[in-house]
């Protein structure tokens, strides 16, 4: 009889989906990121010769990143300081890390509604007593006064947020960061700042990293969201030293450090960050318009907060709303609509969101629109039906 007991967890809605549904031949509009470019286009915008490439020596790298990315990841985000950079294995690992050390037992934890499962994760697996800020909160890119001071008391150890929000696309004005900032830096909470799609704005300017002038910060960014290379696998931190120090144990006996080929890609990808984004976001504003005008076209099906970042919004099916339906009704329509139109969403249940889906527009503008019709034909396929 085996001796095998492996513990039992249930994984993310949202990684299980992608494990079961997605595949080749399908127009994806359910992505939170823009579409990757080919290694032959980065070699091409990022001016990296075979020559650069063939030098490479494939030796080891260290726990915290090679130098020469960690340099490039500061100038843009760090105020230049690169003693503040943790370069990981997309920005998941750097979270698991830092959340990892930062976080103990009975700690208060405020986390905003909806927000990456990792997010969420490690406070609740850390024991801490976890207070969550609504996502009705946060209107016109301010989080409501009363409710931030409610929150954010004295004695609070992290506030986790993510804006540009993923899935819904809200984020912050200037003011609305700083009236965040400070009240943390008063009540002496750590402020833990997921960046991931900070690049790309709609509505307002794009907000400075706040962990970018040092204090008691935490930011996270990826190369996977708005640089348009998830394959490459590479994220960061930027949080005071202490605080990485302290992730060094965990990463020693796990992943230790990134490939040098994969450190001298991202140095260069992010040392032409502008060129690598600004394709893409142009593409992103393209197909937000589209899907501005589809909403309107479809308001009687659909409604939805028109996003104020990032490339993915969370549309709210009034069919479903009207119901009152459970979540397994919106895993049956992303489903129907995947068989019969070849067509991905992800659904809200992913992010507490039972009645809605994850719409993402950063992807090539012709399989976007072809998605759209999909997803029309869908929804007025299921109204005649009725």
């Amino acid at each position: 009889m085996s001796s095998l007991r492996p513990r039992r967890e249930d994984p993310p809605v949202l990684e299980e989906w992608y494990r079961r549904h997605l595949g080749p031949d399908i127009h994806d509009i359910s992505s939170s990121g823009v579409h990757p470019y080919t290694f032959a286009e980065i070699r091409d915008l990022c001016r990296i010769p075979a020559a650069d490439l063939d030098e490479i020596v494939m030796d080891d790298s260290v726990s915290q990143g090679g130098a020469g990315i960690r340099a490039a990841i500061a100038d843009r985000y760090a105020g230049g300081d690169a003693d503040r950079v943790l370069v990981t294995h997309g920005s998941s690992e750097a979270i698991a890390l830092t959340l990892s050390a930062l976080l103990h037992p009975g700690d208060r934890v405020v986390v905003q509604e909806g927000i990456y499962h990792s997010l969420g994760h490690y406070p609740r697996a850390a024991g801490c007593d976890v207070a969550e800020l609504p996502a009705a909160a946060v209107r016109d890119g301010e989080i409501d006064p009363q409710v931030l001071a409610g929150l954010v008391t004295p004695g609070t150890a992290a506030v986790i947020v993510n804006f540009p929000h993923n899935p819904t696309g809200v984020s912050l004005s200037p003011q609305g960061l700083k009236a965040l900032t400070e009240r943390t830096a008063q009540t002496g909470a750590t402020l833990v700042w997921d960046a991931a799609t900070a690049e790309i704005a709609h509505r307002w300017e794009v907000l400075p990293d706040p962990a970018a002038d040092g204090g008691d910060t935490v930011s996270y960014g990826t190369f996977s969201k708005t640089f348009g290379l998830p394959g490459l696998r590479v994220g960061w931190a930027i949080a005071p030293k202490p605080l990485l120090t302290a992730t060094f144990p965990l990463r020693d006996r796990t992943t230790l450090f990134l490939s040098p080929l994969v450190e001298l890609i991202a140095e260069r990808a992010m040392r032409n960050a502008d060129a690598l984004i600004g394709a893409r976001a142009a593409e992103a504003r393209r197909n937000l318009a589209h899907l501005t005008a589809w909403t309107a076209e479809h308001e009687d099906l659909v409604r939805w907060i028109p996003p104020e970042g990032g490339v993915c919004a969370l549309p709210v099916f009034r069919e479903l709303e009207r119901a009152g339906a459970g979540p397994e009704a919106v895993e049956r329509f992303c489903l129907d609509l995947l068989a019969r139109h070849r067509t991905l969403l992800v659904p809200g249940t992913a992010f507490g969101a039972p009645h809605g889906a994850r719409l993402g527009f950063g992807g090539p503008e012709e399989s976007f629109l072809a998605g759209l019709a999909g997803l029309s034909d869908f929804l007025r396929g299921r109204g005649a039906g009725r």
